[in-house]
């Protein structure tokens, strides 16, 4: 017997409110990500000569 794998789609239709909510949300999923990103960026760039000192930062 073989695995088959199945695939469902949605289709979601967010009343006013909702829609402002999931923007507000992803709007801060973001701001997040990409101020973690910026900030591991910075420890890269002062300590990417010391490959020891930045394994220990994580």
């Amino acid at each position: 017997m073989t695995k088959r794998n199945k695939a469902y789609k949605f289709r979601l239709y967010p009343t006013g409110q909702q829609a402002l909510l999931i923007r507000k949300t992803f709007g801060c999923v973001r701001f997040v990500y990409n101020k973690m990103l910026a900030e591991r960026i910075e420890t890269y760039e002062t300590l990417k000569d010391d490959k020891i000192a930045l394994k220990k930062v994580k």
